[in-house]
């Protein structure tokens, strides 16, 4: 059979396709000839947008402590958030990850320490998470990626200054431990992760404060190389990917300084972002969601905690705008999409 890829897409002629279980399924019409496609012929595609709906997980409501919610908006209509289900653990700062199935929140901390556990929730049911594995070290302010086959983890600190380089993958096909696979350029904390189909990103953070882009390949197990910078140096940003760049959303610049601003830059070359657009108020420890189409900004701290969602279009350089709340107003969310 013949399939033809262009520009991340799959162009079929004259064939069927329809999915079970166990995979994509294809039919010849001409002869009736049939195949099958799986989750690992699908390296090239990405898993960090979505076609549902998002989904805002954990966080820390005010004034303190940690909340367990998984919170869930549709893509297709401005409105808010309902609460789906719960983490195994209430936790705040963790990494978020998703696979065409499943969301993931690893790492945080709750009320009795730091958190080493992968948590696990289905998309296709709105229901609680499950623990399926453990990070290498229980950390929190850590950044998550998403290729097609792992979810990765970058970076963290465990109080009260240990700050890690590790780059972590788990992945999506069996429920285990991850494994430390390479460094990051810097120790750091609070940075934003993005993902193009080929690699991982991880922009900023807090060192204390740096405007580092740094980038790692998914198709080999390696340390992560520095390929551009921010406008400013930002932490705690809410991230973003469309399928040909990475954003970064609001975060903090160093006490009091909190941003409102959008940070784009490309994946196709190595280069500096630029300050494209607004989001609708200064705000840091937000989390990043991402349909086909859009960039979404959810939670946050910019003075009182923060339920808003917010929006950015992706084929323009512009302002976000409100469109609906989540459940909860909260910081340190992790944020999936479907």
């Amino acid at each position: 059979m013949a399939i033809e890829f262009f520009n991340d897409r799959i162009k079929f002629t004259n064939y069927s396709v329809y999915v079970d279980s166990a995979g994509v399924n294809v039919r010849n019409h001409t002869d009736n000839s049939a195949g099958k496609l799986y989750a690992t012929d699908f390296q090239g595609f990405g898993v960090f947008q979505g076609s549902v709906a998002g989904f805002s997980s954990g966080g820390e409501p005010p004034p303190s402590g940690a909340s367990n919610v998984i919170d869930k908006f549709p893509f297709a209509a401005d409105t808010n958030a309902t609460d789906v289900g719960d983490l195994s653990q209430a936790r705040v700062a963790p990494a978020g990850q998703s696979s065409t199935v499943a969301g993931y929140s690893s790492g945080g901390y709750s009320p009795g320490g730091n958190l080493n556990t992968i948590d696990k929730f289905q998309f296709a049911n709105n229901g609680n998470a499950t623990d399926v594995g453990d990070i290498t070290v229980a950390r929190r302010q850590v950044a998550g990626q998403s290729s097609s086959a792992s979810g990765y983890i970058s970076g963290g600190i465990v109080p009260p200054s240990t700050l890690y380089n590790v780059i972590e993958k788990f992945p999506f096909a069996t429920d285990t431990n991850a494994t430390d696979v390479g460094d990051l350029t810097q120790s750091r904390a609070y940075a934003s992760g993005q993902s193009s189909t080929v690699s991982g990103y991880t922009s900023g953070g807090r060192t204390p404060a740096v405007n580092t882009i740094d980038k790692f390949p998914f198709a080999a197990d390696t340390n992560a190389t520095d390929v551009g910078d921010l406008s400013a140096v930002i932490f705690g940003g809410g991230s973003q990917s469309s399928t040909t760049h990475g954003y970064s959303s609001g975060g903090g610049s160093g006490p009091p300084t909190r941003l409102n601003t959008i940070d784009k830059f490309p994946f196709a070359t190595d280069t500096n972002a630029t300050d494209i657009g607004d989001i609708t108020a200064v705000r840091e420890a937000n989390a990043g969601q991402s349909s086909t189409t859009h960039g979404y900004t959810t939670g946050g701290y910019g003075g009182p905690h923060s339920n808003v969602i917010d929006k950015f279009p992706f084929a323009t350089d512009t302002n976000a705008t409100d469109v609906g709340d989540i459940t909860q107003a909260r910081a340190g969310v992790a944020g999936q999409q479907h």
